[in-house]
């Protein structure tokens, strides 16, 4: 669950990292298959989330990512070591809550329809974030491509009959999502001045304060069963420590483009994670719409 990024196409169920431009020596092969292992990894992490939920409950298992994932990141990067000042400490809290509630919300959205189509729609925030910021026509054709994804996904009265299937309840967690993810982009500039991953360490933490309350709120003791617990630290370190490693060691040798080109494919992953993992067989018409998001995302990051 890493490091602010600003690009779109990334799903909110964890956080992007700031993409550097300069690169290091090394193989471009090996960093775009460690940022293809890193796209899997996350997938795979959230399909093995969605098949906990009904043991623990949607809020445990997202106490047990951020939980997790914060004692991870504090062990790893040790963020104490450089105290906040006040000012850095309130943008933390900020935007710590902000991950754990896109978590919730994102998983929440799971619950109710297919990973696929969920991400899809969350990616429409930082997408909207990225056009509101530049007035290019590419911009305007991104803006198009995404209305028709949401066109062919959301259950309108003109849309075609199979898509009724769709829960609005679902739909309507993954745009909190989406909306938490715009916001996150916005709070993510305030603690970006921070070493990026202290403030990981930091917001994650601040996000597992009140993520994990509410977890043991509402799932109780059953959280305490030690093969619960063992699945959920794996969720967290598919979901995050081995995603933000894997990033780290391709940032350094991919270009900012070519690393937001990748990106922009994980509504497609996760779709084929849930076809894969948890048998969730879209339609035609929902496949085209994911390809749709896919397509406006990468032209919305080709800056």
């Amino acid at each position: 669950m890493l490091e602010p990024r600003q690009q779109p196409g990334h799903t909110g169920r964890r956080q992007p990292m700031t993409v550097q431009n300069h690169r290091a020596p090394g193989s471009p092969l090996l960093a775009g298959l460690a940022l293809l292992a890193s796209q899997l990894s996350l997938n795979a992490g959230a399909a093995v989330a969605k098949q906990l939920f009904p043991a623990v409950g949607v809020e445990g298992v997202t106490a047990y990512r951020i939980g997790f994932a914060a004692v991870l990141m504090m062990a790893i990067f040790r963020p104490w070591r450089t105290p906040l000042t006040l000012p850095q400490a309130g943008s933390v809290a900020l935007y710590g809550s902000v991950i754990g509630l896109m978590n919730l919300l994102i998983y929440r959205a799971f619950s109710h329809i297919p990973m696929g189509i969920a991400v899809a729609i969350e990616v429409c925030g930082p997408l909207a974030v990225a056009v509101w910021s530049s007035r290019r026509p590419r911009d305007l054709v991104a803006v198009a491509l995404a209305v028709l994804g949401l066109y062919f996904l959301l259950p309108l009265p003109a849309s075609h009959g199979q898509l009724a299937r769709l829960d609005p309840v679902g739909i309507a967690y993954a745009a909190g999502a989406a909306c938490c993810w715009a916001i996150y982009i916005v709070i993510g500039k305030r603690v970006s001045v921070m070493h990026g991953g202290q403030s990981v360490a930091w917001g994650m933490t601040a996000g597992a304060l009140f993520i994990v309350p509410l977890g043991v709120w509402t799932s109780g003791p059953v959280l305490l069963t030690p093969a619960f617990m063992a699945v959920g630290l794996a969720i967290a370190v598919m979901s995050s420590a081995l995603p933000y490693t894997l990033e780290m060691l391709s940032m350094r040798r991919l270009s900012s483009r070519t690393f937001s080109m990748f990106s922009s494919a994980t509504p497609a992953l996760s779709a084929l994670a849930g076809m894969l993992m948890l048998g969730e067989h879209l339609t035609a018409s929902q496949w085209l719409a994911i390809a749709s998001m896919v397509a406006a995302s990468a032209l919305a990051t080709l800056r």
